[in-house]
């Protein structure tokens, strides 16, 4: 019952993904880069999670947990480094 949503889900993550790669090659600025690669995070997320429920396997929960912590810790070192602030203070 199921598995028309989740073949669903992973064709439109796809094309989300697709999308986010095409402006992470054009995005005239760096801040546009980075908005990309976040998005890229969120789209790993969403797709460790459509592999869990259609496998029935729980750990990729936790997998994706891992995947938005790094996003988030990425995210915010690139855009101190990005305004010029030192990293880790």
């Amino acid at each position: 019952m199921l598995t028309p949503a989740i073949t669903i889900g992973f064709v439109l993550v796809g094309l989300a993904t697709a999308l986010t790669l095409w402006r992470l090659a054009k995005g005239p600025t760096m801040a546009d880069r980075i908005l990309a690669l976040d998005t890229l995070a969120i789209d790993a997320i969403a797709l460790v999670v459509l592999m869990g429920l259609s496998r029935g396997i729980s750990f990729s929960f936790e997998a994706a947990l891992l995947i938005a912590m790094m996003g988030f810790v990425g995210t915010v070192a690139l855009c101190k480094y990005l305004i010029g602030r030192a990293i880790i203070e």
